[in-house]
């Protein structure tokens, strides 16, 4: 049975960073494409950054050259390191997980079918 649980969020101020933590279980990460998403109160999910089976890894635009996704094949995690966080972050983050063989990162909601609880990120002074 495939799980995910995610871990890491926080208060922040604007300009820091968070790291937050995806541990994986049922099947082993190189089997798995992983992602993170968000959403906002009153908005949609969104993904902000996914990694396929193989290490291929997609970022949103607003993700692009701030967030890093990692994954730890040995740990069964995937990580998501966010920086220079700005207000319009501020959102609950969710890990996503499917099993899936190698090949591009989607990284849209339909795409993932075990969810993680979420963890909430607040950016502001």
């Amino acid at each position: 049975q495939l799980q995910v649980v995610e871990s890491g969020g926080g208060l922040v101020q604007p300009g820091g960073s968070l790291r937050l933590s995806c541990a994986v279980s049922g099947l082993p990460l190189n089997n798995v494409a992983v992602g993170w998403f968000r959403q906002a109160p009153g908005g949609e999910r969104v993904g902000m950054s996914c990694s396929s089976s193989d290490g291929s890894t997609y970022y949103a635009d607003s993700a692009l050259g701030r967030f890093t996704i990692s994954r730890d094949n040995a740990k069964n995690t995937v990580d998501l390191q966010m920086d220079n966080l700005q207000p319009g972050d501020t959102a609950a983050y969710y890990c996503a997980a499917h099993e899936r063989g190698p090949g591009p990162a989607v990284c849209r909601t339909w795409a993932y079918h075990t969810w993680g609880q979420g963890t909430d990120v607040t950016v502001s002074s």
